[in-house]
């Protein structure tokens, strides 16, 4: 009987701690799942409010490109939830054959114990088996074992209890997962029929845009030129910035070759470093919208034969959607720019962050203010009806991804 516990601890040991590490992953990936289906949620919400406007080709293909990018990354984890689903299932299933296992020989040995008993019962057969001993010693030893034998079969009595209730659970158990995977087959069944629907709209878009090419290649590149111009207006906006810092402060712009640097107080070396320590985890800069467009250079999501630049990330957002900070600072400029609607910086030490599109802004110059404070609204545009926010940050005037920054961006 001792081996057989030790063997069926052994295989509850070797079942049960796979199980601990798949049901966090299933966690993990129940939340990714949720995550990327409200991400769909509002590209869907926003391409339909946005057909209610004038809106160019071009846009209406890089939003169903997003969607359908989104929806990919949404069945590839559906098939690893009820991939992970199903190792759970047979790990339950090899549990399942060792408590029965268990189960079955506990009652033999328990019912064995008890035809014994029954034999022996009564009070004065107990007391002749202790009266026969030979010498104390003996007797004293008969009456240690009368008693463990009685704890023993206590003890087995309550195992079979715990084990006919374990495997109640684990059977319980079971059946739900069964569901939750035939639930998570049916919603892939449809995610897939759903990019089937969208990559035949996608289709028909891209035919429209081959036929006039020429003409979308001249807007792309006009968008670039201005973009560049924007670009250039806000590093002027932060030399000037750090000039007017350093003057304050009583020093002169400090220079790494060609590159101007904050000279930092205490308080602002302290507050950089907070900023620099929180890297990955900053919070969106709005508190609902989805990334449309990466740092750096790439290629043109719609016509990917044509290069284009990103200083920082574009972001849209539901209409009237709040402008927030996404760390502890002081607002340095708000300006209207150009082709850029309103711009609110803030400066963290020797960082800035750069927020435009921004309108109704609720900050003004100088001002404290707290992360995720709200300093204004994204602008909606009234042509396409849009609300896209453009975002950068900056390390002096060295350009920084924001994707490496923003958590989950």
């Amino acid at each position: 009987m001792r081996i057989l516990q030790v063997t069926y601890l052994i295989g509850l040991l070797l079942l049960s701690t796979p199980m601990f590490s798949q049901s966090a992953k299933q966690q993990q990936l129940e939340e990714e799942r949720q995550r990327l289906r409200q991400e769909i949620e509002q590209m869907k919400q926003l391409r339909a409010d946005n057909k209610l406007k004038e809106r160019s080709l071009l846009d209406e293909v890089e939003a169903i490109n997003s969607q359908i990018s989104t929806r990919r990354n949404l069945i590839k984890i559906t098939n690893q939830q009820a991939n992970l689903l199903t190792r759970e299932i047979n790990t339950n299933l090899k549990k399942i054959d060792v408590y029965r296992e268990e189960l079955k020989v506990l009652k033999q040995d328990y019912a064995k114990m008890v035809a014994k008993s029954y034999k022996s019962k009564s009070h004065q057969s107990r007391i002749m088996f202790l009266l026969s001993s030979s010498n104390f010693a003996q007797a004293y030893k008969r009456l240690q074992y009368m008693k463990q034998y009685n704890e023993h079969r206590k003890e087995q009595a309550d195992r079979i209890e715990g084990n006919t209730i374990e495997l109640q659970k684990l059977n319980r158990n079971l059946s739900t997962q069964k569901e939750d995977k035939e639930t998570l087959v049916t919603e892939n069944r449809d995610a897939q029929q759903k990019l089937k629907e969208e990559k035949k709209e996608q289709k028909i878009l891209m035919a429209s845009i081959r036929k006039k090419q020429g003409t979308y290649t001249k807007q792309i590149k006009q968008k670039e030129q201005q973009a560049s111009a924007i670009d250039k207006a806000i590093e002027k906006l932060i030399r000037e910035a750090i000039a007017k810092a350093n003057k304050k402060a009583g020093k002169k712009v400090s220079k790494k070759g060609s590159v101007a640097t904050f000279a930092l107080t205490a308080e602002a070396k302290i507050l950089a470093d907070n900023f620099t320590a929180n890297k990955g985890k900053l919070p969106w800069p709005v508190g609902t919208g989805r990334l449309t467009r990466k740092f750096g250079r790439q290629p043109h999501p719609t016509l990917p034969n044509i290069m284009i630049n990103a200083s920082g990330v574009e972001i849209e957002t539901r209409a009237g959607e709040r402008a927030r900070a996404i760390f502890e600072g002081e607002v340095i400029a708000i300006q209207k720019l150009k082709g850029a609607g309103r711009l609110v910086q803030i400066r963290h030490g020797n960082y800035i962050t750069t927020y435009y599109n921004v309108e109704n802004i609720s900050v003004k110059e100088g001002q404290k203010v707290t992360t995720k404070q709200s300093i204004g609204e994204v602008r909606t545009n009234p042509t396409t009806g849009r609300a896209v926010m453009k975002f950068l940050i900056y390390q002096n005037t060295k350009k920084l991804n924001p994707q490496s920054w923003i958590y989950r961006m």
